[in-house]
């Protein structure tokens, strides 16, 4: 059984933020939703609240961190670098603010629709200089994105799991380091976030059916350790898979492609993830399933990589998780 964990955001930021004076906690109206409504009740002086103003608070957020502060921006994804896109760069990302944007409802972890739903935010944050970029793929690694997160020196984007999370990792997470959660030597798959579990949902049936799978989970989006993923593509026989929780311009498979064509490896690469379209509202697992970004998604892919029918029926997978829209763990079913 897989351990879940309550928002562990709420107790891993006020622990940080408590034995760090200098970390500034901002909000924007979202203050419960982003797990941080006990910290604003004990910490107040700890705690600003900048109202439904994203571009205010994102200009604010670089003043602090000129004077010294490190500010945490809590808010949803989409409000860090959509409505705020031009104060992100003269204000944090071009002066290399320590500014820290812990951004929640990563890509279709919420019903929202396309308003909430941050699906290309990878693509434009990595495409920003001075930026890095890192993701929560389990319950740990929420629990140890403060302490990665304010070790950077210049701004840092976070996708941020929150509500009730699995346990997947005994380890915090390193920056610029990959987890290797498998070392086979047929095909490699590279996952990050809740495509992660999905990916592990697979490996089991998957070598049941007689093949080899290296299963690489990133946490650290920007910097891209290209070497590493070239050790790694060197020593499986048929290509990469790359599966994100997010569209396939500009995220991890943009990334694998480009360190492919760079250095003129002769691999094939299959990309999943969402293909030119917003998602609809609906429930993490309908939503993963109708876009093909769920574990039944990665083995058709293995299959068209090895030009093979496995025989994987979703039966041979290990169960989905689902998680209730409406919880205690969630302040809100957005």
């Amino acid at each position: 059984m897989v351990e879940m964990v309550t928002r562990p955001y709420a107790g891993a930021f006020e622990k940080y933020a408590v034995a760090h004076p200098d970390v500034l906690c901002l909000s924007a109206d979202l203050t419960s939703s982003c797990e941080i409504d006990g910290f604003r009740d004990r910490h107040p002086d700890q705690f600003l609240s900048l109202g439904m103003a994203e571009q205010n608070m994102m200009s604010f957020a670089g003043g602090l961190g000129l004077a010294g502060f490190r500010p945490f921006v809590h808010t949803f994804g989409v409000f860090l670098y959509r409505r705020p896109y031009d104060q992100l760069i003269a204000s944090v990302a071009y002066p290399r603010r320590k500014v820290r944007l812990m951004g929640f409802l990563p890509g279709v972890t919420t019903p929202g629709g396309m308003t909430h739903q941050a699906i290309e935010d990878v693509s434009v944050m990595r495409s920003i200089p001075n930026m890095t970029i890192l993701e929560t793929g389990d319950a740990t690694e929420v629990e140890s994105i403060c302490e990665a997160a304010d070790s950077i020196d210049g701004p840092v984007y976070c996708r941020v799991l929150r509500g009730s999370v699995p346990r997947l990792f005994d380890t915090p997470i390193k920056v610029g380091e990959v987890r290797e959660l498998s070392h086979g030597v047929d095909v490699l798959i590279i996952t990050a976030g809740i495509a992660t579990e999905e990916a592990m949902r697979a490996r089991e049936a998957l070598a049941r059916a007689g093949v080899s799978i290296r299963h690489l989970h990133l946490h650290t989006l920007k910097p891209f350790d290209v070497n590493v993923l070239l050790d790694h593509l060197a020593a499986v026989t048929h290509g990469v898979i790359t599966l994100e929780n997010h569209v396939t311009e500009g995220g991890i498979g943009s990334m694998v492609a480009e360190a492919i064509a760079d250095h003129g490896v002769a691999k094939k690469l299959i990309r999943l993830g969402l293909k030119d379209t917003y998602a609809h509202g609906g429930s993490r697992p309908y939503l993963m399933r109708h876009y093909g970004l769920d574990a039944v998604a990665l083995v058709a892919a293995v299959e068209r990589l090895l030009g093979d029918e496995l025989g994987v029926s979703e039966a041979d997978l290990a169960a989905v998780r689902i998680d209730a829209v409406h919880s205690a763990a969630k302040a809100e079913a957005l």
